[in-house]
């Protein structure tokens, strides 16, 4: 399945260490959904501290983070609590969502060839749509281009200027 901008993304149900977690759930809020390839390893453990240190921003962005990676709910928990991440941690793994999303492909490493996850992370706006996606991503910057993504409101995805993208879809008021 190729993801399209403006197209709903596939909804999946995965377990967390904090419970089960629909996508669905989180209509109605932004959704910065990562995927990255292990727990407790150094670039991995970047990126999370990265959106863990971004993360009020993201609130105030109407937004919600979820890490996903194929590594067991017993280390997602010590990972979690290791580096007080304030988002959910869930796992795939089958790699069953890492496929829907197209991130699960043949790496090589050292020479060695094998199946894994390529860091990648989607935008998804309220109504479950996508606004941005970052494939095979470097670390330096990312955290702030998904901020930057989510103050234009999607301006990537609808071609409209960052005024009228803002005007059309104000965040909504609780």
């Amino acid at each position: 399945m190729e993801l399209k901008n403006g197209a709903k993304v596939p909804d999946f149900k995965l377990p967390s260490p904090d419970g089960e977690v629909k996508l669905s759930d989180y209509r109605g809020k932004k959704v910065v959904l990562y995927f990255y390839p292990h727990d407790m390893t150094p670039t991995c453990t970047q990126q999370a501290c990265d959106f863990r240190d971004a993360h009020m921003e993201l609130l105030a962005g109407d937004a919600v983070v979820l890490g996903v990676s194929t590594d067991e709910l017993d280390k997602h928990a010590r990972f979690r609590d290791k580096y007080e991440l304030p988002f959910l941690l869930l796992s795939d793994p089958n790699h069953e969502v890492c496929e829907q999303y197209g991130v699960w492909q043949q790496k090589k490493l050292y020479g060695r060839e094998y199946m894994g996850i390529v860091r990648s992370t989607f935008l998804i706006d309220e109504q479950g749509k996508l606004i941005r996606e970052w494939r095979n991503i470097k670390l330096k910057g990312h955290v702030q281009a998904v901020l930057d993504a989510l103050r234009s409101d999607g301006e990537e995805a609808t071609g409209k200027p960052e005024s009228a993208a803002r005007s059309a879809s104000k965040p909504k008021q609780h």
